[in-house]
């Protein structure tokens, strides 16, 4: 009998996954797996979990939100030489890898996905000494997911990250730096930048995100210049509220492998809807298909699957000329 690590965070979301625990663990055993469940008691237990036993399991299955995808990740890629495929089962308040790609949010809709899933890879990013599966970002709305109170989240779900963005838009300020984005350069002051792969931030889906895609070792980059009237300040709100991002040359758009930022202040950066760290100069870079998911391809969107060499016959995002 094949043997699955089900890791579990009982504090994620306002999801009543404990009554679904004992029709999922069927569900598992049905396909064939011997369970072993794992409830984690701190925010990287699950990392410490994954590198301590995940070689001996033939499949690895989390459940919690994208803090604790993002830490079950980081475990897989500081595991030995044996890598175990993983899968997901949201149950956090956003759940934007799982929105990307059309994970189920019922629990066990979920799990029966990764019963008939395929192990697909899936790029991974790394920042600094940390990996994360879908963004590292900075500036306004991206520290609302770790700021917002987690009794708002619970009573309000995604509309409290609404409400605690557009309180603190207005205070606010710039970083000034230079950012290279595989040789395309940029300078200037920017109040917001985020470096992804994913088709949702925070809950709003991204512009071109039909377009963006898992496994072509590309990121997908937006950045905000700071606005210096009020017009421009509600367009750049506007935009990040309504995924209107204009031809306005607020916005700066690319795709990139490598991006590199240098910058006069301290950022703190958020890595996959949590806490990432200050830092004033950073590397992030694309690892290609360096994580093994169970994915129910039949469910998941066309954005798998693409030869990282082909050419891409309508880009969504247009790069500026070297500065």
């Amino acid at each position: 009998m094949k043997h699955l690590l089900f890791i579990i965070n009982p504090n994620a979301g306002k999801s009543a996954i404990r009554n679904d625990l004992f029709d999922i663990i069927q569900i598992f055993q049905n396909g064939g797996y011997e369970v072993v469940t794992y409830f984690t008691t701190g925010p990287d237990d699950a990392e410490r979990k994954v590198i301590a036993d995940g070689g001996a399991y033939d499949l690895i299955v989390c459940a919690g939100g994208d803090g604790t995808l993002n830490n079950t990740i980081r475990g897989y890629m500081s595991m030995g030489e044996k890598k175990t495929p993983i899968g997901y089962i949201p149950v956090g308040t956003t759940n934007d890898f799982a929105k990307s790609l059309n994970i189920s949010f019922k629990p066990i809709e979920a799990a029966q996905q990764i019963m008939r899933g395929e192990d697909t890879g899936i790029d991974v990013g790394s920042f600094a000494e940390k990996n994360f599966i879908y963004i590292a970002a900075f500036g306004v709305f991206t520290d609302i997911s770790y700021s917002t109170k987690q009794s708002l989240k619970k009573v309000m779900g995604h509309t409290a990250y609404i409400v605690e963005a557009v309180r603190n838009a207005m205070n606010y300020k710039p970083f000034t730096m230079r950012a290279e984005f595989d040789g395309n350069v940029i300078s200037g002051d920017y109040i917001f930048g985020m470096v992804t792969n994913s088709l949702s931030v925070a809950g709003f889906k991204i512009r071109g995100a039909k377009h963006v895609v898992f496994d072509d070792g590309k990121f997908d980059c937006l950045f905000i210049r700071m606005p210096t009237t009020v017009e421009e300040f509600q367009i750049a709100i506007t935009g990040m509220l309504t995924n209107n991002i204009t031809d306005n040359d607020l916005f700066y758009l690319t795709k990139a492998s490598h991006v590199k930022i240098e910058s006069e202040q301290v950022i703190p950066w958020t890595i996959d809807g949590e806490f990432g760290g200050d830092y004033k100069n950073v590397e992030i870079d694309n690892h290609l298909k360096a994580v093994s998911l169970r994915i129910d391809r039949e469910a998941a969107p066309g954005n798998l699957g693409v030869d990282p060499n082909a050419q891409v016959i309508t880009p969504i995002f247009k790069d500026e000329e070297n500065q």
